[in-house]
């Protein structure tokens, strides 16, 4: 009988399964990123979730049960870009030479850090933790492709990640405010000569 009732409890106990998200649940989702992404081109970090919801077809408390505040919403269309530029890294190695894959995902990353300069620095300042995560992301794709260049003997090998990642950045934040994309690709050209200069070092 005391076995009965322990199996009876150990059942009534057990927490129920986690359904997966219903399909409109998703949809919605997926809707309201894209909608969101577009608003934040557009408007920068501070666009309107009320115009976001209404431009996506849902009602605000939609909204705000998938993301419930701007930084979470921010977080998400963020983590969501990197991870494209994640993806596209794997993609562009398996598919060109080191030089190209590099030079490419450089390019890349480049138009990346120009259009979303205002997000990643509200972002920064909402959520750190994540945009840490999506920090270590970015850098990882960098290692890789930079590493194989490297291992190839066609990069300089005192260059790290890191180092390749700033020198874009800066150079997205230097050309941002004339808006001169021309001027941008010119210098991450520069920079590509010098990664693959693989001389002496002075």
């Amino acid at each position: 009988m005391w076995a009965r009732e322990r199996r009876r409890t150990a059942v009534v106990g057990r927490a129920p399964a986690e359904r997966p998200p219903r399909t409109d649940a998703r949809r919605n989702r997926e809707r309201l990123l894209v909608v969101a992404r577009e608003a934040f081109d557009e408007a920068g970090p501070d666009a309107s979730l009320v115009e976001i919801a209404r431009r996506a077809g849902v009602g605000q408390g939609t909204l705000y049960r998938h993301f419930p505040t701007r930084a979470a919403l921010l977080s998400a269309v963020l983590a969501d870009r990197i991870e494209t530029l994640r993806r596209q890294a794997a993609e562009l190695s398996a598919a060109l030479s080191t030089d190209e894959a590099l030079a490419a995902w450089l390019h890349l990353f480049l138009v990346h850090a120009r259009v979303n300069q205002g997000l990643a620095g509200a972002f920064m300042t909402e959520g750190p933790e994540t945009a840490a995560d999506c920090h270590q992301t970015i850098t990882a794709a960098a290692a890789d492709l930079l590493g194989r260049a490297q291992r190839t003997g066609t990069a300089r090998p005192d260059l790290s990640p890191d180092d390749l990642i700033q020198i874009v950045v800066g150079i997205a934040l230097a050309t941002a405010r004339d808006g001169d994309a021309g001027q941008a690709d010119r210098l991450l050209t520069l920079v590509l000569d010098a990664v693959h200069r693989t001389g002496p070092v002075a």
